[in-house]
C-alpha cells in the first residue's frame, strides 16, 4: 500500500482551493480523507482525544484512510521514557479505538534524547505492544553518526519499528533571507537525511519549499526511492509539510504523480488548479 498525506487535515487557507469555497471546519476531515489517504496526528501530541472524538474521526473517514498519531508529549518529552509504561499503555489503548484506520503510531523524541539514553528507548520498546506498529524519529545529531546509527537501526529492527526519515533540505535552499524565514516558520532540526528501512514499512517526512521549482529535483529523487521500496513489498507512508501549509496538498500531489510514473497506483481524486504566476509569487513569502 502507498499512503500520502499532510501533517494536518484542516487549514483555513485550503478553503477555496483544496476544499470548496465556504467549506465549514466541521467538514475538513471528511473532505480531506477523500483526497489524501493518511494524516499525521499532530493534535494527539498535545492532548489525548476522547473515545467519542476518535469514534467521530473514524466515522468521517473511508476504510482505506490511515491516522498516524504522534505519541503524547507528556510521554516522549517529560521524565524518563522507560518509566512511562502505564501512561504509554493507556495511550495505546485509546489509539486502538481507531481500529483498522490506525496506521503506525509516531514517537518523536526530543533533541536532548541522545545515544547515551538508548537504554531508555529499549526499555520503552520492550513494553510497547508488538501488534501496534511504530515509527521512531530521533533528533539528536549523534544518532546520525556511527556507531550510533547502527545501534539504533538494529534496535528498531528487533522491534519491527521504522526509523522516521525526515528531509529538510528544501527549507535550506534559496537565499539566506528565504532560508531564515522558512526555518523560523517550520522549526525543524538541521540533520542529514538518513535513508534506511528497518521494517516492512517506510515513514518519510518531506519538509517542502513553497516553490515547486525548488522541490522538483528532490521530489524526483523521492519518487524513485519510494517506488523502489514499494516494488520490494514495503508499505509507504509519505507526509509532505511546508512552512506555508497552503502548499502542502500540492506537494503531496506532485510527489504522488511522480511515483505513479514508476508504479501502478490509483489516481488521486483531485488535482491542484494552475495558479496565476503573479499571485503565486505573492503567496511564497
Amino acid at each position: 500500500m502507498f499512503y500520502i498525506g499532510c501533517p494536518m487535515w484542516g487549514y483555513k487557507e485550503w478553503v477555496g482551493e483544496f476544499f470548496p469555497a465556504r467549506t465549514p471546519q466541521g467538514d475538513f476531515l471528511h473532505l480531506y480523507s477523500r483526497k489524501l489517504s493518511t494524516v499525521e496526528g499532530n493534535t494527539v501530541f498535545y492532548a489525548m482525544p476522547s473515545v467519542e472524538t476518535v469514534t467521530r474521526w473514524v466515522q468521517e473517514t473511508p476504510n482505506s484512510f490511515r491516522f498516524c498519531p504522534k505519541v503524547l508529549r507528556s510521554i516522549s518529552h517529560e521524565g524518563l521514557l522507560s518509566q512511562q509504561k502505564s501512561e504509554t499503555l493507556t495511550f495505546v489503548d485509546r489509539m486502538q479505538e481507531f481500529g483498522e484506520r490506525l496506521g503506525p503510531i509516531f514517537l518523536q523524541l526530543p533533541p536532548f534524547f541522545g545515544p547515551s539514553q538508548i537504554d531508555q528507548l529499549q526499555a520503552w520498546l520492550d513494553f510497547w505492544p508488538a501488534e501496534v506498529r511504530l515509527a521512531v524519529e530521533v533528533r539528536h545529531p549523534d544518532f546520525y553518526k556511527e556507531p550510533h546509527i547502527g545501534a539504533l537501526n538494529e534496535l528498531l529492527r528487533q522491534h519491527r519499528a521504522a526509523r522516521v526519515i525526515m528531509d529538510t533540505r528544501p527549507i535550506r535552499t534559496g537565499t539566506p533571507k528565504e532560508q531564515k524565514e522558512l526555518q523560523a516558520r517550520e522549526r525543524k532540526p538541521h540533520l542529514p537525511v538518513h535513508i534506511t528501512t528497518t521494517t516492512d514499512f517506510a515513514f518519510v517526512r518531506y519538509i517542502g519549499h513553497p516553490s515547486m521549482e525548488i522541490n522538483a529535483p528532490l521530489l524526483d529523487f523521492w519518487a524513485r526511492q519510494l517506488a523502489d521500496w514499494y516494488k520490494q513489498g514495503l508499505t509507504i507512508y509519505a507526509f509532505c509539510h511546508c512552512p506555508y501549509e497552503a502548499h502542502s496538498p500540492e506537494i503531496c500531489y506532485q510527489l504522488y504523480q511522480r511515483v505513479r510514473a514508476f508504479i501502478s497506483l490509483p489516481p488521486l481524486t483531485w488535482k491542484p488548479e494552475e495558479p496565476d504566476s503573479s499571485l503565486e509569487q505573492m503567496r511564497l513569502f
